[in-house]
């Protein structure tokens, strides 16, 4: 009972290789889009968080970094 012989070199080589081959991947999906596809997205994130700001309360007493009430004022 003996094990398939492996060559080191080359089983590290393909490792390598298939952790590139991923990464690629990866990158792909993230910043594999046309110009006009991504300025068209951050447009409409703008817009989007213009709409929102558009319709923000103005007496709310609300905190614009988490969503929790603020403390009232001591007189």
């Amino acid at each position: 009972m003996t094990g398939e012989i492996v060559n080191l070199r080359r089983a590290r080589k393909a490792k390598a290789r298939e952790k590139a081959a991923e990464t690629a991947a990866e990158n792909r999906v993230l910043f594999g889009r046309p110009k006009a596809q991504r300025v068209a997205e951050a447009a409409r994130g703008e817009q989007e968080t213009r709409r929102l700001e558009g319709h923000r309360r103005e007496g709310s007493r609300l905190d614009d970094d988490d969503g929790e009430p603020q403390p009232d004022a001591a007189p």
